[in-house]
């Protein structure tokens, strides 16, 4: 148990599993208040009774507005204010130059551009009454670098980091910090669809194909292993934390050195 965190009160979306999961747990253990939302209720409320009375589940889709201003809403009703936002929900999308449907854009862009956009205009209000706070996106390599998503993820998440730094510069005045974190090579279900699959499989299926991603990613950048949701969580944590109080409109990077490869990594 830490302190770094204590006093504050947070909102994490897409809590339930990986990444979100990961940082929900170690928020609460550096002090935190957590209020985070996922739609599996399931294993939000499992997790909540796990960590105990300083987190508080909230079944949410950020595919809507509303959801995403209810759970901001219950982190002041519940706690008291808002100190710091972690836009993390995200997921696999699909859409190829010659085959992508409005469809597939229109459920890109909502999904990874504006539950992040709607979430820090639901925010904003509240971190100011505070005296400021911070604002972490998750974004990904694949914002700066081919072949680590589909194209539409790709240009997606990289609107996602631009709008990330230009807030900052819009909010920085008010003692609002925003900046993303950019995670590759991270072992998460996202690889085999996402929370919702991996909520479809066996807990056995779900830790064998984590056993196979963390062997096939740990050859995938310079640093023979893979990361781990923890890994993206200490990111966050250092971004939320006093810590960080003088990096704004910065995107982390924290992928092992897999951007620095050109294609693969070197023969060893």
């Amino acid at each position: 148990m830490g302190d770094r965190l204590k006093g504050k009160v947070a909102v994490i979306t897409g809590g339930t599993s990986g990444i979100g999961e990961a940082t929900v747990e170690l928020f609460v253990n550096e002090g935190a208040k957590v209020v985070f939302c996922g739609r599996s209720e399931e294993k939000g409320q499992a997790l909540a009774d796990r960590v105990g009375e300083a987190a508080v589940y909230v079944k949410a889709d950020v595919m809507s507005e509303a959801d995403i201003k209810q759970t901001i809403d219950t982190a002041v009703s519940q706690f008291g204010g808002l100190d710091i936002l972690f836009n993390n929900a995200g997921g696999p999308t699909k859409g190829t130059i010659d085959g992508v449907t409005p469809e597939d854009i229109n459920y890109a862009w909502q999904l990874l551009f504006s539950s992040a956009v709607l979430g820090t205009k639901h925010a904003t209000a509240h971190l100011k009454a505070r005296g400021g706070g911070a604002i972490i996106n998750n974004s990904s390599i694949a914002a700066i670098r081919d072949n680590q998503g589909d194209l539409l993820y790709s240009a997606v998440k990289a609107a996602l980091t631009h709008y990330s730094k230009l807030s900052g510069v819009r909010l920085g005045p008010l003692g609002i910090r925003v900046n993303t974190i950019s995670p590759g090579a991270i072992a998460t279900p996202i690889f085999w669809g996402g929370s919702a699959r991996a909520n479809t499989l066996a807990r056995e299926d779900n830790e064998r194909k984590m056993q196979k991603l963390q062997k096939n990613l740990a050859r995938a950048t310079p640093l023979p292993t893979s990361g781990l949701a923890i890994d993206i969580a200490h990111g966050a944590l250092f971004l939320a934390s006093d810590e960080g109080r003088y990096v704004n409109s910065h995107d982390l990077v924290i992928d092992g050195g897999r951007t620095s490869l050109f294609n693969e990594p070197p023969p060893s």
